[in-house]
């Protein structure tokens, strides 16, 4: 089963604003920008991906994907992230992608090995319809989905969004499969987000090293302003 990789990505401007206690809007679109980096190296080593495509609206994520090798699937508008992926879904499966890896571009503990664990959960003699899913840490968000044929399913992300498609897959009459993986379970939304993937010390990474600099200039500009009261 050949399997292309599918990364939906927003615009940088106003991202991860839940993560404003710590960091202003500059700071969350370096962040967001070096988490996207990261996505898309390691996705696109990850052996057993025959491709990889990034879909969205915008045209840095669209110029940072082409230059590090990706294929761009071009919204006209961002409609969210569940409109951006059903518009790519039927961009795919016009062109043949017999299954689709869809993981989003904020997962900062993703390495290739954590693609290539999903990958190894499909049967070798697996055939289509099929569908794999990786929860968030709380079960309640997915964080990753393996689908063949690429439209296998109705999708819906956000809040509980596991439970949504679990629920589609039994309504289409296939097995429940589903994968724990704890690099792909954590996404950064909010300030623990932060602080637990920092706690892992990942030695490489572009998100690593942009997060310990901007969380240390934080720490100096509130420690200063404690200072001046």
């Amino acid at each position: 089963m050949n399997v292309v990789a599918l990364i939906p990505v927003k615009g940088f401007a106003n991202a991860k604003q839940r993560l404003s206690p710590l960091l202003g809007r500059a700071a969350r679109e370096l962040l967001a920008e070096a988490m996207f980096h990261d996505i898309l190296t390691h996705v696109r080593t990850a052996n057993g991906i025959t491709a990889t495509f990034v879909v969205t609206g915008d045209d840095k994520v669209a110029s940072i994907a082409l230059t590090a090798g990706a294929e761009v699937i071009r919204e006209s508008a961002e409609n969210g992230e569940t409109g951006a992926v059903d518009f790519a879904r039927i961009e795919l499966k016009r062109a043949g992608c017999e299954a689709v890896l869809i993981i989003p571009g904020d997962m900062p503990l993703v390495r290739a090995a954590d693609i290539e664990t999903i990958l190894a959960q499909v049967p070798e003699n697996a055939v289509a319809p099929f569908a794999l899913l990786v929860p968030s840490h709380d079960r309640l968000g997915t964080n990753a989905l393996l689908l063949a044929p690429p439209d296998v399913i109705e999708l819906r992300f956000g809040y509980d969004s596991f439970n949504f498609h679990v629920s589609q897959v039994r309504a289409k009459g296939l097995p429940v499969r589903f994968f724990d993986n704890d690099h792909i379970a954590l996404d950064i939304d909010e300030p623990k987000d932060l602080e637990r993937f920092l706690a892992y010390d990942l030695p490489d990474g572009e998100a690593t090293r942009v997060a310990r600099r901007l969380l240390a200039e934080h720490a100096t500009q509130v420690h200063r302003r404690s200072e001046s009261l």
